[in-house]
């Protein structure tokens, strides 16, 4: 469904009971990423929660309406707890998406009731393992021209966006799969407009670790041991920062356990929603 959220008409899915407690999962990929992946990750809480899946603004099938800022993509959020009518939900992301759900949690805590992280960072230090990981991998040969466009955010088109993603996808999983790989590429969609503004505008500053040991929710953090660009020593440092916080690796998975390792992730989800989030808890 089309939901107007401050301005910008967003692609919107609900999952789950009206009267269940609300879960707001944000994609990661920035410009290449969609409400696909949380309601394939999120989706099978639906039996208890009202999982809010939907397309970030400029991205998937959402208005392309600025500014694209961690600012006003945590405001959305928030502006869709206020559209499902929830005074406090749980705010759940992966990789990009996970630097939204950690922004909002900073912003809004009075309206958090948990927060579930996958394969993300508190800052952008990241990125310098990665572009270190990139060069010691073996996997594929890299266009490094293409390389520092696409983390640039120097992308011109999103045609072009799509081809430098078939280039980078091989890094990602812990066992490379060409075809299952082939496959996600194609059924993308891809904002290159959002994309440049996540990586030229919006990464240089982000840095949250100072607010982190304020936050007084449950949280979950989760990594593949394998990941090249949200190394688990970055997910180390946000459960090192936030009190309470519960991190868990994923032995055999890159920088997508919820699909890599299924099973085990949602028994861990299943297993951390269900005590931070008590059953009688309704929207």
């Amino acid at each position: 469904m089309d939901v107007t959220i401050n301005g910008a008409r967003l692609n919107v899915e609900v999952l789950g009971p009206e009267d269940g407690p609300v879960l707001i999962a944000h994609h990661g990929g920035g410009g290449i990423g969609s409400l696909a992946e949380p309601r394939s990750t999120f989706g099978p809480l639906a039996d208890r929660f009202r999982v809010v899946v939907f397309d970030a603004r400029g991205c998937g099938l959402s208005e392309g309406v600025g500014p694209y800022s961690h600012e006003q993509w945590a405001a959305d959020v928030d502006g869709l707890r206020q559209w499902a009518g929830a005074e406090r939900v749980t705010v759940a992301g992966g990789s990009y998406g996970g630097f939204i759900a950690l922004e909002y949690a900073v912003r809004y805590p009075q309206h958090v009731e948990a927060v579930v992280l996958r394969d993300t960072s508190a800052d952008g230090s990241n990125l310098e393992l990665a572009f270190e990981n990139a060069r010691n991998q073996t996997r594929v040969e890299i266009d490094w021209e293409h390389f520092d466009r696409y983390w640039g955010g120097t992308v011109r088109s999103d045609a072009e966006l799509k081809e430098l993603w078939r280039e980078l996808i091989p890094l990602y999983d812990a066992d490379y799969d060409e075809a299952r790989s082939t496959a996600a590429v194609e059924a993308g969609i891809y904002r290159h407009e959002a994309h440049n503004a996540c990586f030229q505008e919006n990464f240089p500053t982000y840095d949250l670790k100072p607010d982190l040991p304020h936050l007084r929710v449950p949280v979950l953090v989760t990594v593949g041991r394998h990941d090249w660009v949200t190394p688990v020593s970055a997910s180390e440092t946000i459960a090192r920062l936030v009190p309470g916080a519960e991190l868990v690796v994923f032995e055999n998975s890159g920088h997508s356990p919820q699909n890599e390792e299924r099973e085990e992730f949602q028994r861990v989800l299943r297993d951390f929603v269900d005590r931070a989030v008590p059953a009688g808890v309704a929207a």
